[in-house]
């Protein structure tokens, strides 16, 4: 039947990815029309963007474990009701948990159909890993640039309320629809596992448990470079509109950006997870990463003086940060196997809750202490450096056991 061939359960896949995509990265359009509406601190508003990280990324571990016994269609129909409520619900709020709340909710719903697509692309594609991966990454990092134009539109012309509602009701029964037709495969669906050609090790020759992943030294050296790498990206996800009013950039512009960062971002996660299936993950990760340090210094040294500045060096950030949502969970579905692929992604995939602490409301803070973004941006560009060296390290650490013989521990 087409429901159960591969490539049709990528595109729905996919399709509910962008249905998410709002959620977080055209976020930072509302920030100032709420703070205008509403009266709350920057720091407030910035502390639901990362309430709403924390519950998307720090309840995939159980959604994950149950995904992978259960299938990924009831819990994709709930997540639908849940972000049509939760997003839709956000331009009511009158009080600061109110808005926290709802904000909660429509990441617990994020993180269904999130961590549901990309266990379901790790099942599927076992000997394309990198690839699709980043096209389901990609349905979510560049999906918000179909969105955008309409979004701004929306805001000039009805208000943040409307903008809320009617999205949110719009992507939730879009969800609704797409997950009736989500499934797994059946294991004699799956082709063999072909490791990514730079590292061939013990450590991805069996399925791991999540409990077996987290006695291995890899789990928390990727750990740590996902919370590294992930805070640049969210520190300019949650905080461009406020930057781009500090630095007098225009609306204009900040919408141009933000369209086109979107589309960076899609675009990031399919090339270099493609790349990765060539290359191999951890040299992919090390080049990317080192180029991500480059590109927020550009953001603080030359994105400030103009809008197309500002614009070009942006989408450079995106171009280089966006592939850590496919090279993370494609390394994972190397070295611990598919099987339980979407419970063991959705620990790692935690990293980018604390990343959001961070990347939000620390960000907000820092700047309503400073009256400048420096002291953000220098930080994050150090931190993705660590990673990209951090990169060869992990190298070293799989290449060991493969020139001994000696298989990772369990």
């Amino acid at each position: 039947m087409r429901i159960h061939n591969r490539w049709f359960q990528l595109v729905a896949a996919v399709i509910a990815m962008v249905m998410i995509a709002n959620l977080q990265y055209a976020w930072t359009l509302f920030v100032k029309p709420v703070q205008a509406g509403t009266g709350w601190k920057l720091s407030d508003i910035q502390l639901a963007f990362t309430l709403f990280i924390l519950f998307q990324t720090w309840v995939q571990p159980v959604q994950g474990w149950l995904i992978d016994r259960m299938g990924p269609r009831i819990f994709t129909s709930v997540a639908a009701i849940l972000c049509a409520i939760g997003w839709g619900g956000l331009g009511m709020a009158t009080s600061l948990p109110m808005f926290w709340t709802l904000y909660i909710l429509a990441g617990i719903g994020a993180a269904l159909v999130y961590g549901g697509s990309i266990g379901s692309a790790l099942k599927w594609f076992t000997d394309r890993r990198g690839l699709a991966a980043g096209v389901i990454a990609g349905g979510y990092g560049g999906g918000a640039a179909l969105f955008t134009p309409i979004i701004a539109w929306v805001l000039s012309h009805y208000g943040y309320r409307q903008a809320f509602l009617w999205t949110g009701l719009f992507q939730g029964s879009v969800i609704l629809i797409v997950a009736q037709f989500l499934r797994h495969p059946a294991p004699s669906a799956q082709p063999a596992a072909v490791r990514a050609p730079a590292v061939s090790t013990s450590i991805g020759t069996r399925q791991f448990t999540t409990g077996e992943m987290l006695r291995t030294p890899q789990f928390y050296l990727l750990y740590a470079m996902f919370l590294m790498m992930a805070t640049g990206g969210l520190l300019v996800t949650a905080n461009s509109g406020p930057m781009a009013a500090s630095w007098g950039i225009s609306v204009g512009f900040l919408t141009l950006a933000t369209s086109l960062n979107a589309a960076a971002n899609g675009t990031s996660r399919i090339f270099w997870g493609w790349a990765s299936d060539k290359i191999g993950r951890e040299t992919a990760m090390a080049v990317a990463f080192l180029l991500q340090a480059v590109c927020l210094m550009l953001v603080l040294t030359l994105g400030r003086q103009s809008g197309i500045l500002f614009t070009v060096t942006l989408v450079s950030v995106y171009l280089t940060w966006g592939e850590v949502f496919s090279l993370f969970p494609s390394l994972v579905g190397d070295y611990y196997g598919a099987t339980h692929a979407t419970s063991n992604y959705g620990v790692m995939y935690s990293a980018k809750g604390v990343a959001s602490i961070i990347g939000g409301v620390v960000a907000a803070l820092l700047y309503e202490s400073f009256g400048s973004w420096d002291a953000c941006f220098y930080g994050s560009a150090a931190l993705a450096l660590a990673a990209a060296i951090m990169a060869f390290g992990l190298r070293a650490s799989v290449a060991a056991p493969r020139a001994t013989g000696v298989s990772v521990p369990a």
